[in-house]
């Protein structure tokens, strides 16, 4: 089994294919530096990362299974760019651009996410979408 937890700020290697696709979390983080943070995500049928801006993040983010819809702008209803993705495609989110990816697709949508610097606390693990909304160190 893949190993999931937070192995930051240690020197650490992984396959990040493997433990994006073995990932069955909402969130967990993988690793956590002084500046940069990674993040693997799973993402149900009809579910979203969730609409967000990170005002002193830069985030990548790539897609490796299922099929997603894009939505980034200047505000939270202003989200005027819009492009479907899928596996093997990366998203590039600037610091301060609201953002949500919404799985349309039939499976899982299995993506990791690296920001600059990190945004969830050292060892941030969320089994669902709602015990994320719910955490009190999450903004």
């Amino acid at each position: 089994m893949t190993d999931l937890t937070d192995h930051g700020p240690k020197p650490y290697v992984l396959d990040i294919e493997a433990a994006t696709l073995a990932n069955p979390y909402f969130r967990s983080t993988l690793w956590t530096g002084e500046h940069l943070q990674l993040t693997v995500m799973s993402i149900p049928v009809g579910g979203d990362i969730g609409l967000e801006v990170h005002p002193e993040n830069d985030q990548f983010l790539r897609l490796e299974q299922g099929r997603g819809l894009v939505e980034m702008g200047p505000a939270e209803h202003d989200l005027s760019f819009r492009e479907e993705v899928g596996a093997d495609w990366v998203v590039l989110v600037p610091a301060g651009t609201w953002h949500n990816i919404t799985n349309i697709g039939d499976e899982p949508m299995q993506l990791y996410a690296l920001y600059g610097p990190p945004d969830h606390v050292h060892g941030t693990v969320h089994p669902t979408q709602a015990d994320a909304l719910n955490d009190p160190n999450e903004h």
